[in-house]
């Protein structure tokens, strides 16, 4: 079969080699990577390695590269959304498997490990603050992965089904899709001390997870549902806005891929925890330990 070459217009290379968002060339990548949302919080990732090799910044994609115990690992920064894991997990994949010299598909499949590390809210009352959810199954509200060819194949498609009819699912948002994170990273990170979750990707934070602020909401009764809602004995344990997307990319590209989260607030229970970063500077400790 004859190679695709990649147009320009399709895969954006800047002049000094990197990809377009990224900012990132081919040689700075790691098999392993670990992705958050904020910028700074990167820096607090890098606190741990043992050594950095290099910093890139553009946009809200920081990215610190080094080594950890001996071994060598990125930090990236994704910003807020389903949208930007779009861009990231693509630019990550160019950089892994395509050659940007001639833009073709290099012939053999370079597989990388993607932790994301974040904070969540809680839909079940039981779940206390700052405990540590695996998203071991993602709900996209988002519908990214429905604009590829495969996402059947990669999802679970019952529980898809039972989740819709459920809630009764307003025909104006993007069909919900659910995605698996990968088991074995799942095993290997997540042990005795981690929550193996069911977790919504919401494609906002306010209305999109049924917060209302001065405008009311299209189903106030929504988050009710989802919180009553069980499939095969498995219920919806929180609230995020990047799991869904990045697993199910992840899985359509050939990547380990995974999520867990700190619980800060609980919308069951009304609580919140503002002062929630030593929660999360151990779990990225744990996660590192690990991955």
């Amino acid at each position: 079969m004859e190679q695709r070459i990649i147009p320009s217009s399709e895969l954006i290379i800047n002049s000094d080699g990197s990809v377009f968002h990224l900012h990132l060339r081919p040689e700075m990548l790691t098999d392993r990577v670990i992705l958050v949302g904020d910028p700074a919080r990167v820096d607090i990732v890098a606190s741990f390695f043992d050594s950095r090799t290099f910093e890139v910044s553009s946009r809200e994609f920081h990215t610190i590269g080094g080594t950890y115990q001996g071994k060598p690992i990125m930090c990236l920064s994704h910003g807020i959304g389903p949208d930007n894991i779009d861009i990231v997990i693509n630019e990550l994949d160019a950089l892994a498997n395509i050659n940007f010299e001639t833009r073709e598909i290099n012939p053999e499949h370079r597989q990388l490990t993607l932790v994301r590390i974040g904070t969540s809210g809680a839909l079940q009352p039981e779940l206390k603050l700052g405990t540590p959810v695996i998203a071991e199954k993602s709900i996209g509200f988002d519908g990214v992965l429905n604009y590829y060819a495969g996402r059947n194949e990669v999802a679970d498609l019952d529980f898809e089904k039972a989740f819709i009819e459920k809630t009764a699912w307003n025909s104006l948002w993007a069909n919900p899709y659910v995605v698996d994170a990968d088991a074995e990273l799942v095993e290997r990170i997540g042990r005795d001390d981690m929550v193996r979750g069911n977790t919504i990707s919401a494609v906002g934070f306010y209305g999109p997870q049924g917060r209302q602020l001065r405008l009311p909401l299209a189903s106030p009764s929504l988050n009710k549902t989802i919180e009553e809602f069980e499939h095969n004995g498995r219920k919806i344990t929180n609230y995020e806005m990047e799991s869904a997307p990045l697993q199910g990319l992840g899985r359509l590209m050939g990547h380990k891929a995974m999520t867990v989260c700190t619980i800060i607030a609980n919308r069951m229970n009304s609580e919140a925890n503002p002062n929630y970063k030593t929660a999360v500077t151990d779990l990225i400790g744990t996660v590192l330990d690990r991955i």
